[in-house]
């Protein structure tokens, strides 16, 4: 989401443990988030329960490189939760998480997760060892896991700590249609900001704004503490560009809302759905 410099990475990363944080998620596939949030925990490691993601192809040379890039970058030993960046069905899941299995005995990874699986995936790789966690697209705009993905963890006992739950800034009430963003935020390209899907989405967040600032929140907080609400959800990963943008989304982990607060909630949203295809 555009260049960020270093020192205001890291200045972020240190605001949001301060704030209460204890859980930071990752990827070999996001640039160097690795080498900076690596800087950032310097000295901080026993801090956070750490986890990133394998990116790229699954096969067994793709991953021992990556762990070992992944290792160094961060600057730690051991990986807290290692998680599969997506399904790649050219290598067999059971021959994937074998080798995940290996990574684990030789105290590379101390967990593995997936991210980005469909309800019958989640199944698949179930049979072949134990996940302890699913991180998938859901936010109040985007609802499509309620479906068949939180059901599926729900049953085979998988923690679910969603991506994505301010629907990249659209639940902060910060932009409007026509916003244009700069050729170096992925956002320039996404269908969430075409205006079919854009406008209608305003509609919704307009009330939400409201309803938060009735209750003495922001939107982004209330976007936080819906998915926190979510019975399947374990935590949720959210995006902060500034110390003070994480201090608010931790501020979020405090607001506990009621069954009544749901039904509001759901009768603004009632059935609409983000429709991401491009």
């Amino acid at each position: 989401m555009g260049v960020i410099p270093d020192d205001q990475a890291i200045a972020t990363i240190h605001a949001s443990i301060e704030a209460g944080a204890t859980f930071i998620d990752t990827a070999e596939g996001y640039r160097t988030s690795e080498g900076v949030l690596g800087k950032a925990l310097r000295g901080r490691r026993d801090d956070v329960f750490l986890a990133t993601k394998l990116s790229g192809d699954h096969s067994l040379e793709h991953m021992t490189s990556a762990i070992e890039n992944s290792l160094s970058s961060l600057g730690t030993d051991y990986i807290d939760l290692y998680q599969l960046h997506g399904p790649r069905h050219e290598t067999p899941i059971e021959e994937t998480m074998a080798n995940l299995k290996k990574l684990q005995d030789s105290g590379k990874i101390q967990y593995i997760g997936i991210s980005n699986f469909n309800g019958d995936e989640h199944r698949e790789v179930a049979q072949y060892g134990t996940v302890q966690s699913s991180q998938p697209r859901y936010n109040m705009l985007y609802r499509y896991p309620e479906q068949a993905v939180l059901p599926a963890c729900l049953e085979l006992g998988i923690g679910v700590i969603p991506h994505t739950p301010l629907a990249k800034a659209i639940l902060t009430g910060k932009y409007r249609p026509g916003h244009v963003f700069p050729s170096d935020d992925e956002r320039a390209s996404k269908p969430e900001f075409q205006e079919d899907v854009f406008i209608p989405s305003m509609q919704i967040v307009e009330k939400l704004i409201e309803w938060a600032g009735d209750h003495g929140h922001e939107i982004a907080q209330l976007a936080i503490a819906w998915i926190l609400a979510q019975p399947a959800v374990t935590s949720c990963i959210v995006g902060a560009k500034t110390p003070e943008q994480a201090i608010c989304n931790a501020a979020a982990g405090d607001w506990n809302l009621s069954e009544d607060d749901m039904a509001e909630i759901a009768v603004i949203l009632g059935d609409f759905q983000q429709v991401l295809v491009r």
